[in-house]
């Protein structure tokens, strides 16, 4: 291997192993109202918002203020998704359908500004068949606020202010200090899908997939120069 070809390879290794050893960031973690599917009397992070997912008859939503840098970490509500209690005392009406609504303020380390997170309550909305369950939502706890991108901000009017604040430092859940309005994970958006805001999607950092390549281009180079030796 001539002289320049291994000062290629020695400079291509260098960055490989750097992009290998590169920390991901961390993840930011915002204040925001998540949203959760009660199926089945258990609770999973709904996988689109609440005003285009449309709950059959004697569905569960739930609403939990919460702390977190993607969906894994999200506190889910602590009221249980059984609609069969939150319902007991309304009656079935033809044309309609009814939804159990749960709705979690959170903890006082996750409100912002020096609120107090009001008492957790379950509510049965007796809505049209074709409503959502952001319809639900609006039907047993206004008022509701939404920024521009129709992201839920808040719920019986809680929080007073901000929407989906970024939380300035890993330890500082209940500061009520806040960085930004950047989006949060967006599961309580109005408008689509689930979407983690933190990284926490399990896929490869960005440094791992630059070192990655750079041992790609590192191999190629290797078997450029045998083949030109062997020419």
């Amino acid at each position: 291997m001539s002289r320049r070809a291994r000062i290629l390879g020695t400079l291509l290794l260098a960055g490989a192993l750097t992009g290998l050893g590169a920390a991901p960031a961390q993840a930011q973690e915002y204040r925001y109202w998540s949203f959760w599917d009660g199926k089945g009397g258990s609770w999973a992070y709904a996988t689109e918002g609440p005003a285009t997912l449309r709950p059959a008859d004697g569905a569960v939503a739930g609403f939990r203020f919460t702390v977190s840098a993607d969906s894994a970490a999200a506190g889910q509500p602590r009221a249980a998704a059984d609609f069969n209690a939150i319902c007991a005392k309304t009656p079935a009406k033809d044309g309609d359908k009814r939804i159990g609504v749960v709705i979690d303020f959170g903890t006082a380390a996750d409100a912002s500004g020096g609120e107090t997170p009001p008492q957790a309550r379950t509510e049965c909305a007796r809505i049209p068949k074709d409503a959502s369950a952001g319809d639900a939502l609006a039907a047993v706890a206004r008022p509701l606020r939404y920024d521009s991108n129709a992201l839920l901000c808040a719920i019986a009017g809680y929080p007073k202010s901000g929407c989906a604040d970024q939380v300035s430092g890993s330890g500082d859940a209940g500061s009520g200090a806040s960085a930004s309005s950047s989006s949060a994970p967006a599961a309580s958006s109005g408008s689509g899908t689930a979407a983690d805001g933190g990284g926490g999607d399990g896929g490869p950092s960005a440094g791992l997939l630059g070192g990655i390549a750079a041992v790609v281009v590192l191999g190629a180079a290797a078997v450029w120069q045998a083949r030109r030796r062997r020419g």
